[in-house]
C-alpha cells in the first residue's frame, strides 16, 4: 500500500464531504434569513443528494474510459464553491442551482478517487478503502461544526469559507495526483506484464453486482433511517431530552470512524464476501436490541455494534463491487457509493408516514425486518471471479 497517497485521497474525501456534511446545519440559517419554507428546504436536500446519486455512476463510467484524475480536483472545487456561494444569494432558484452544483461536484470526485485508492492500496484494498472512507466520515462530522461556528459569527455570507477550503484542496490535488500516479506507474513497470494479463482476463460479473446492489440498498435504508429515527425513538421510549438524543448520533458518528478502519483491516484478512456476511448478520439483532433496552445507557454499547455493522462493512462492499466489475472499477464505485449514500433517503419519508400513523415503535420493528433482508442478501453474494485486480 502507498500509504501517503491513500491518506492524501482520504484528505480530499474529507474536503469534498465538508460541504454536504455542513448543509443540514446551514439550512436553519436559510430558513431564518431567507424565509425558506420546509418544502423549499426539502427541495435543497433533494438537489444535493438525489441528483448526485444519479450522475455519480455516469461519471464513474466516464472515468473508466480513460484516466481522469483531475475529476478529483474538479469535484472538490465544485463542492466547496457550490456551498460557498449559496450564502451569498437570496433568490431561491439561484440557491437551488448552487446546491445542485455542490452535489454534482461530490459525485464527480468519488468514483475516480475510489479508483485511485483501489490502485494504490496494493493487496490491502479493503484497508485502503477503509482509510478513504474515514475522510468522508470526518468531513460529515466536522462540516456541521464549522458551519455552526462560522454562520453564527458572520451570518450566511460565511459559507464562503467552504469555497476557500475547496479551492485550496483542489490546487493540492492538481499538484500532487500526477506525481502520485507517476510514482505508481514506475512501481508497476516491474510487474507490467502480469498486471496487463490479469486486466485482459478480467470479466464483469453483472449477476453478482446486481445482488450486491440490492443488499446495499437495504443497508442504505437501514443506515439513513436509524439516523433519522433513533433519537426520536429514545425520546419516546426513555423520555430523554433532545440534547441527550443528539449525543447518540454524535457517538454513532465517532465510533463509526474507528469501525470503518477496523472493518477494512478485518476484510483484508477474512475476505470480501465473508466480511459482508459477518457484518450484516449483526444488524438485525442490534436493531432488535434497541427495542428491548431497559434504559438509554444500554443504547450506547448497542450503538457500537450498529456502527460496526454499518461502517465496518463499507470497505468490503465498495471493493467487492470493484471486484465484480473488474473492467469498470469507476462505474462500480459510482453505483455502490451512490446507493449507499443517497437512495436510502427516498424511503425514509415513507417510514415517517408509518410513524405518524402507527407510532415510532412499529418503524423500529420495520428496521429490524429491513436489516434482516440485508443479511439475507449478503448470504447470496457470490465470490468474485477475480479478486486480484
Amino acid at each position: 500500500m502507498q500509504k501517503f497517497f491513500v491518506y492524501l485521497v482520504s484528505l480530499g474525501h474529507l474536503c469534498v464531504d465538508l460541504a454536504p456534511g455542513a448543509l443540514p446545519a446551514i439550512l436553519p440559517f436559510f430558513v431564518l434569513h431567507n424565509g425558506l419554507t420546509y418544502t423549499e428546504v426539502a427541495g435543497l436536500m433533494f438537489a444535493s443528494s438525489f441528483l448526485s446519486s444519479i450522475v455519480q455512476p455516469a461519471f464513474g463510467y466516464w472515468a473508466d474510459k480513460s484516466s481522469k484524475h483531475w475529476f478529483m480536483a474538479l469535484g472538490i472545487a465544485m463542492s466547496g464553491i457550490g456551498l460557498g456561494i449559496s450564502g451569498l444569494v437570496t433568490n431561491y432558484w439561484f440557491l437551488f442551482l448552487a446546491i445542485t452544483f455542490m452535489g454534482v461536484g461530490s459525485s464527480i470526485f468519488h468514483p475516480e478517487a475510489a479508483r485511485i485508492v483501489n490502485r494504490t492500496s496494493g493487496a490491502r484494498r479493503a484497508t485502503g478503502m477503509g482509510i478513504f472512507s474515514v475522510g468522508g466520515n470526518a468531513g460529515f462530522g466536522v462540516g456541521p461544526l464549522i458551519a455552526a461556528a462560522a454562520l453564527t459569527a458572520w451570518g450566511t455570507p460565511a459559507t464562503v469559507i467552504f469555497a476557500v477550503f475547496g479551492i485550496v484542496m483542489a490546487a493540492v490535488m492538481l499538484w500532487a495526483v500526477p506525481k502520485m500516479l507517476g510514482f505508481v506507474q514506475t512501481a508497476e513497470t516491474q510487474t507490467r506484464s502480469s498486471i496487463q494479463k490479469a486486466r485482459e482476463g478480467a470479466k464483469n460479473d453483472w449477476h453478482g453486482f446486481s445482488r450486491l446492489a440490492i443488499t446495499i440498498l437495504f443497508r442504505s435504508v437501514a443506515s439513513t433511517s436509524i439516523l433519522a429515527f433513533l433519537p426520536l425513538f429514545c425520546i419516546y421510549r426513555f423520555g430523554i431530552s433532545e440534547g441527550m438524543a443528539g449525543t447518540l448520533l454524535s457517538f454513532l458518528s465517532i465510533v463509526g470512524i474507528f469501525m470503518t478502519v477496523l472493518g477494512g483491516w478485518i476484510t483484508d484478512r477474512i475476505g470480501l464476501v465473508r466480511a459482508c456476511k459477518f457484518g450484516y448478520i449483526l444488524m438485525a439483532p442490534a436493531f432488535a436490541m434497541l427495542l428491548f433496552a431497559p434504559s438509554v445507557w444500554w443504547v450506547y454499547p448497542i450503538i457500537v455494534v450498529i456502527a460496526f455493522t454499518l461502517n465496518g462493512t463499507y470497505a468490503a462492499f465498495v471493493v467487492l463491487g470493484q471486484s465484480y466489475l473488474a473492467k469498470n472499477v469507476g462505474l462500480a464505485s459510482g453505483v455502490t457509493l451512490g446507493l449507499s449514500s443517497s437512495l436510502g433517503g427516498i424511503f425514509t419519508p415513507l417510514l415517517g408516514m408509518v410513524a405518524d400513523a402507527y407510532g415510532i415503535t412499529l418503524v423500529m420493528w420495520l428496521l429490524v425486518v429491513i436489516a434482516a433482508l440485508c443479511t439475507i442478501g449478503a448470504f447470496f453474494l457470490p465470490e468474485p471471479q477475480r479478486d486480484e485486480i
